[in-house]
Parts: C-alpha cells; structure tokens; sequence
C-alpha cells in the first residue's frame, strides 16, 4: 500500500506525472520539484475526490486522462506577473529597439511586428502595447502589430479580459494609469481594465513552443521568451531557440528573462546584454 499523502508524493508516482508532464509540454521536472508538484496538485486530487497521487496517474491514464495534462500542465506552470516586470527590458525596447528599427520600417511601410511568447495573463504583452503606444504619442504615429501565446487556456482567458487587480498594475508613470486603463467601480472596484484602443493591436494563440508550425506572422522583430527556459532542459532549449531565432529578422532580438541565459545552448545570436540576443 502507498505511504504518500497529499502533502507528498511517492518517487514512482513523481516520476510517472514528470514523464506525462514531458511528453506534453517538454516542461523537464527535475528531482527537486517533488514537493512543488505535490503543493500545487494536492487542490486538484480533492477536487476529483482521489486520495493519492497514485490514483492521479490512474486517472491520467483513464479516457479523460489526456484533457487533464493541460489543467496539470497549467497548475504546476508559475504564472506569477505584474505590469512592467523586468522593466530594463522595456527600457531596452524602447530607447533602443524602437529607434532602430521604426524609422527604416515607416520608409517601407511595414509594421513593427512584436511576439510574446510565453504571455501568462496578458501583463506582458499588454505593458509592451504600453510602450508603443507612448513612443508613438512623444515620436509620431507607426503600425505595430502584438502576438501573444501561452500554452495555458486558463491563463489566456484572463489576458483575453484584461482586467487586473490594482496591485498588479504598476506603471513608471502616473499618467498611464487613465491613459490606458479604466478603473472598476462598484463590485469591480480594486480593478482595473485595459483600454480598448491598447486592445485593439494584440492577437491571442493557445500554443506549444515546441509546436512544429506557430500561428504567428512568419516575421517577427522581436520575440520576448522570459522565464519560460527555466522549465526546459538543455535539448529542448536549443530546438526552441532555433524555432524562434528562424522567425527574427537580421538584427532583431531575442529576450528571455534576466535569470535565463543560453549558456550551453548553440544558437546563432549575439549576447547585447543580460538576456538580451540579437540576430546578426
């Protein structure tokens, strides 16, 4: 009989729920997130009305097993953002991207094409739709064009919203906030809701990264990746960053997270800053 509680997990059923989660996602779990995966699926067993972990991984197995990976795959997944995280990237596209590349693509008439490709909850994606739009207000008008995707359909409902608690929402300049937002009143009060005209230059995907094709613009300037490598192992950082860096054009960037760097990783871009790639 199985000693796992709840609160734990046996080494077999880890290594059943790590192999599942693999197959589906090539999110890697390593030895080390045993009692993670334990505290975020624990809800999910009470829920169904299982009293192990061991009967999760029958259920897995079972007709509604493959439906399932995507709710386990989204539980075991942080999700955790804010508006404006990592601003120095921000800063980055802004004071540099965008000076670079808009000029040249105003004179030929193309739009600024931009990717987030791990987007959670639309806090990213939204924040880069922020930074557009101010470049364009202090340098003159120019089209851009936002793609989001996230594996998560639950994640991506809420950017679809784009409704946020007010301590998520962290703007560098208090003028932002009635600019592109709409403050919730009444039962929504502590809310706040993108703008529609900010709305209007984002499209949502569901997703893999590791996908074989991308329901995304065969061209895209810049693609934002960040804290998505983590839960990759090396092999499988190398075949994304090749899937992503064919989408850059010569000088466009790649972006992962400032803990994240491709060291071990073979790719064909040039390190700019922490984090910071550029195809040559």
């Amino acid at each position: 009989m199985s000693t796992e509680t709840l609160d734990s997990i046996s080494p077999a059923a880890y290594r059943f729920i790590a192999e599942r989660v693999y197959a589906h996602s090539r999110i890697h779990l390593g030895e080390d997130k045993q009692a993670l995966v334990a505290g975020r699926l624990g809800k999910r067993l009470r829920q169904w009305g299982l009293d192990t972990f061991e009967a999760y991984c029958a259920f897995l197995d079972s007709d509604q097993g493959a439906q399932e990976m995507g709710v386990l795959v989204d539980l075991i997944s942080t999700n955790h953002t804010h508006f404006f995280r990592e601003i120095q990237h921000m800063d980055f596209l802004r004071d540099t991207v965008l000076k670079q590349m808009v000029p040249e693509l105003i004179r030929r008439r193309e739009p600024f094409r931009f990717w987030s490709a791990a987007c959670s909850s639309g806090e990213e994606p939204f924040t880069v739709a922020i930074v557009l739009a101010e470049y364009a207000r202090n340098n003159g008008a120019f089209d851009w064009r936002i793609e989001a995707s996230d594996i998560s359909s639950r994640v991506l409902e809420r950017a679809q919203q784009g409704i946020y608690p007010e301590e998520r929402v962290r703007v560098p300049q208090p003028d932002m906030l009635p600019r592109y937002f709409q403050r919730g009143t009444g039962t929504h009060e502590g809310f706040y809701r993108v703008k529609d005209s900010l709305r209007q230059g984002l499209k949502f995907h569901r997703m893999n990264l590791l996908q074989a094709m991308y329901p995304v613009a065969p061209v895209q300037h810049v693609i934002f990746c960040r804290n998505v490598m983590i839960y990759f192992d090396i092999p499988t950082q190398q075949e994304l960053v090749g899937k992503l860096t064919a989408l850059l054009p010569t000088g466009g960037y790649l972006i992962v997270g400032h803990s994240e760097s491709l060291l071990g990783v073979k790719h064909a871009l040039k390190s700019v800053k922490p984090g910071i790639y550029r195809k040559e």
